[in-house]
């Protein structure tokens, strides 16, 4: 089944992507959520014409995501945690506190732009992805110390 993305969708593709998608996803999550149309003759029109006429604003608004990049440079984050004696973290890391750090530092991120490269449970040093753009994704660095 083909769909066309109305907005970005983590893992799928971004807005105005035509995509693939198995019929059951589609039917019954993407197109009820609102976050796709139907891939037909008229809707593919429809949003070439729309990507057309909003080339030149997506020009700013990569610039706008380098900005961003570039803003967050090679900064390392210290996430503090709860740990227990030999290292290990209670709970969880969460994309929510490397946001937090991040606007602490001066960078706004939503936090669903953010993903861990590898999930934190002991102490130690990470990294994270900052998806701003579909063309630009930032590499973050973090360390998790103990509270």
């Amino acid at each position: 089944m083909e769909v066309i993305l109305k907005d970005d969708v983590k893992g799928l593709g971004y807005k105005n992507d035509v995509v693939t998608v198995k019929p059951g996803y589609g039917r019954n999550y993407l197109l009820p959520q609102g976050l796709a149309v139907l891939a037909d003759k008229t809707n593919k029109k429809i949003v070439a014409e729309n990507v057309r006429q909003a080339a030149h604003k997506a020009e700013k608004v990569k610039s706008d995501a380098q900005a961003i990049a570039d803003k967050i440079g090679d900064v390392v984050l210290d996430i503090p945690a709860k740990v227990g004696e030999s290292g290990k973290i209670f709970g969880r890391v969460t994309t929510l506190q490397l946001a937090d750090a991040l606007k602490a530092k001066g960078v706004d991120v939503e936090r669903k732009r953010l993903s861990f490269d590898s999930e934190p449970s002991v102490v130690g040093s990470y990294t994270a992805t900052v998806d701003l753009h579909r063309e630009v994704k930032h590499k973050v660095r973090f360390n998790v110390v103990a509270e």
